[in-house]
C-alpha cells in the first residue's frame, strides 16, 4: 500500500476528510503525500497536538533549572488557590484530575473563562480516562511564571527556533489566513440534539475553549491554539529525534507510562506520558502506531491530526487533515440506538441527512481508521514491522 492509497480512503472512498497532508520518515528518508483541498502551503489547526509543545517546553524549562516539577501549582501562580497541594508534575503527567466550577466553553468571554479556570480544584480520578485539556491550560500560567515570558514566546524559544520552524503560529499572519483550513459548519448529534457550529473564522482555534481564551489574539492557551504546516511538523519531528529541543533523557521521561494499568475486567486505562499518549497494550486504543517502540510518544487533534515520534528508532509520522468542515464529527446515539440506526456504517463512516435535507459526510470515530489505512501505508512504505506490545 502506498501513502496515496492510504489517504485516499479518507478523502475519496469515505470522504471522512476534506483534505489531508501526510509525511513520515525513518532515518534520513522522508515520504510525503497529500489529497483533497490541501496544498504545500496549507495551514492546519493543530488542536490538541499543541499539548506536545507545552510538554516539551515544561521539560526544557526543567532542564534549565527554571521549573521545579515538585513545586505546587499555586506557588507559581497564586490565583490557583484550589491547587495548593497539586504539583506541576501531576499536571504534566495527567496525575491529577482537575475540574472547573463551570464549563469553560459555556462562558461568555475570556475574563469569565479565566476566572473559572483560576477556580479549578482537584477531583477524584476517573476509572478509565485520565486525559483532559485542563492540565495543559493551567500549565500555561505555570510556564509563563517560571520562564518569565508568554507561553508562545516560550514555545518559540524552546521549540520553534531550535527546530527551524517558521510556519507555526498562535496568531497566523494576515498574509497566511487564506492558507488556513476552514473548520466551519461542524455538525454534531448528541443524545437526540442536533448541533451546527457555523461562522467559525479561519485562523481562530476550532476548540471552543481556545476560541474563548485565545481567539485570534495569539495568546496561546496550552491545550490547543497552534497552527502549522506539514513541512514545519516534519522539522518538528526531526528536531525531536535529533535532540535539538530536549535531551534524550527528557524524551525518555516523556514516553514513560504514568497512568495506564489493567482493570479488574481485563481492560486497560489510558496510557499517558508528559502531555501525550504512550504505547497502549490494546492497539485499538493506542495513539502510537504498532511499528513504534516503548520510547515513542504521540497525540492526535480533534480537527483531524496525528503526530507520533519514536526518538530511539528515528521514526515519525505526521498526519494533518480536516475532519470538521461540513462534516458530522460527533454522534452520541440515543439510548438503545447504534451508529447504524442513523444510516452510518459500523465504523462511523458514511453519510447522514441533516434535518434540513442536506446530506453530509461523517467523520465519526475516524480515529480508529488510522491503523488500518494511514499506519499500514506508512509501515509498507518505510518497510517497518509491527512490534507486539509485550516485546517493547
Amino acid at each position: 500500500m502506498t501513502l496515496q492509497d492510504g489517504i485516499r480512503f479518507f478523502t475519496r472512498e469515505t470522504e471522512i476528510l476534506s483534505g489531508v497532508s501526510v509525511a513520515c520518515g525513518a532515518g534520513e528518508r522522508i515520504e510525503t503525500a497529500m489529497d483533497g483541498d490541501v496544498g504545500g502551503r496549507s495551514v492546519f489547526d493543530l488542536a490538541s497536538v499543541t499539548k506536545l509543545f507545552t510538554g516539551l517546553c515544561a521539560m526544557k524549562l526543567g532542564e534549565e533549572g527554571l521549573l521545579d516539577f515538585g513545586r505546587s501549582v499555586s506557588s507559581y501562580d497564586p490565583r490557583f488557590k484550589g491547587l495548593r497541594d497539586r504539583s506541576v508534575w501531576e499536571l504534566m503527567t495527567f496525575g491529577a484530575t482537575i475540574r472547573t466550577p463551570v464549563r469553560l466553553d459555556a462562558c461568555g468571554g475570556r475574563e469569565e473563562a479565566e476566572d473559572a479556570l483560576f477556580a479549578a480544584e482537584a477531583a477524584a480520578q476517573p476509572d478509565r480516562r485520565a486525559y483532559s485539556d485542563i492540565p495543559a491550560m493551567i500549565l500555561r500560567y505555570v510556564l509563563e511564571a517560571a520562564g518569565g515570558m508568554p507561553l508562545y514566546e516560550c514555545v518559540r524559544k524552546c521549540v520553534l527556533e531550535p527546530a527551524g520552524m517558521t510556519e507555526t503560529w498562535a496568531k497566523v499572519p494576515e498574509e497566511r489566513i487564506a492558507d488556513c483550513q476552514s473548520y466551519d459548519r461542524e455538525h454534531r448529534i448528541e443524545n437526540g440534539k442536533y448541533i451546527l457550529r457555523e461562522g467559525l473564522r479561519q485562523g481562530v482555534p476550532h476548540d471552543p475553549k481556545a476560541a474563548i481564551l485565545q481567539g485570534d489574539s495569539g495568546d496561546l492557551c496550552g491545550h490547543a491554539g497552534l497552527f502549522s504546516t506539514v513541512g514545519d511538523m516534519v522539522r518538528f519531528c526531526r528536531a525531536v529525534i535529533g535532540e535539538k529541543i530536549v535531551s534524550r533523557e527528557s524524551l525518555r521521561e516523556i514516553a514513560v507510562n504514568r497512568t495506564g494499568h489493567e482493570r479488574p475486567d481485563g481492560s486497560h486505562t489510558q496510557y499517558l506520558g508528559v502531555q501525550c499518549y504512550v504505547r497502549h497494550p490494546e492497539q485499538y486504543h493506542s495513539e502510537i502506531p504498532a511499528y513504534m517502540g516503548r520510547n515513542a510518544f504521540g497525540i492526535g487533534g480533534f480537527t483531524g491530526n496525528h503526530v507520533s515520534v519514536d526518538p530511539e528508532r528515528g521514526i515519525f509520522t505526521v498526519f494533518l487533515g480536516n475532519r470538521v468542515q461540513n462534516r458530522l464529527t460527533v454522534l452520541v446515539p440515543e439510548e438503545g440506538k447504534k451508529l447504524t440506526d442513523y444510516g452510518l456504517r459500523e465504523d462511523g463512516s458514511g453519510t447522514f441527512r441533516w434535518p434540513d435535507g442536506e446530506v453530509i459526510a461523517s467523520s465519526v470515530q475516524y480515529v480508529h481508521q488510522k491503523d488500518a489505512h494511514l499506519h499500514r501505508a506508512v509501515a509498507d512504505v518505510l518497510g517497518l514491522e509491527e512490534i507486539p506490545f509485550g516485546e517493547v
